[in-house]
């Protein structure tokens, strides 16, 4: 596990690159294979006493710009973050996405799925941990945001909220998602789009429902998928820098 030789500041935000190196591992019978895996650190001028973990959508990679766009209001508010290349995406692709249906299921399960989420997100905080120190850590990650988050929410002890959303019982970790929500224990703000084309809402309220925190909210609002009003998105922020202290 290492850095790159890639630091970048712009105005009181650095920006660094990472690599992790994870080992094969088995899980439920299944053996994922070792793997790289890149991320991103980025930090304020001063340093940052918080950490919010932000986990990226299905087709995009760890450096889209909705996810830069959330590290800078942090940073802002004093609070590093950091993101890495989900299965099957980012510099974990094989290949440029082609728009078939298909693709998404195929990307998570060849790049390991669940349980390789759950190691990768473990690396990557134990790695930035080890470098900057323990502090209280989130989660903000919509979609496959949620997709990687509600596990990694359930499981890591240190996750002492999240945001999450735009997701039910579906997809290729569906059942990963229904059998881990009720060990969810922090907070939670949950994002619901009412008119999404393939995650119908009754199945995102549905996974909502079973979160097994009575510390949550449900926020929901019309529009399809990729409309989540800015001024949820703002007010996902002032809730990580609200309750994260």
């Amino acid at each position: 596990m290492s850095w790159r030789n890639s630091e970048m500041t712009r105005g009181d935000l650095t920006e660094r690159l990472f690599d992790l190196d994870v080992a094969a591992h088995e899980t439920n019978g299944t053996t994922v294979p070792a793997r790289r895996v890149p991320g991103i650190y980025w930090s304020p001028a001063g340093g940052a006493e918080r950490l919010v973990l932000l986990g990226h959508g299905g087709t995009t990679h760890k450096k889209i710009d909705y996810i830069v766009d959330i590290a800078e209001r942090l940073a802002a508010r004093g609070i590093a973050s950091l993101a890495i290349d989900g299965p099957g995406h980012g510099e974990r692709a094989d290949a440029e996405w082609t728009g078939a249906p298909e693709e998404f299921e195929c990307a998570w399960r060849d790049g390991g799925g669940t349980a390789a989420v759950l190691a990768d997100w473990r690396a990557a905080l134990d790695f930035i941990e080890a470098e900057a120190g323990a502090r209280p850590t989130g989660w903000w990650g919509l979609s496959m945001g949620t997709m990687m988050g509600l596990p990694v929410t359930a499981t890591d002890e240190r996750i002492r909220i999240a945001v999450l959303g735009l997701m039910g019982g579906w997809g290729p970790n569906g059942p990963d998602l229904e059998r881990l929500a009720p060990e969810v224990s922090c907070l939670v703000c949950f994002l619901v789009q009412w008119d999404v084309e393939f995650v119908h809402h009754a199945a995102s309220t549905a996974l909502y429902t079973a979160l097994g925190t009575p510390r949550k909210t449900l926020h929901g609002n019309p529009g399809a998928h990729a409309a989540v009003p800015q001024f949820e998105v703002g007010g996902s922020v002032d809730y990580l820098d609200r309750y994260l202290r």
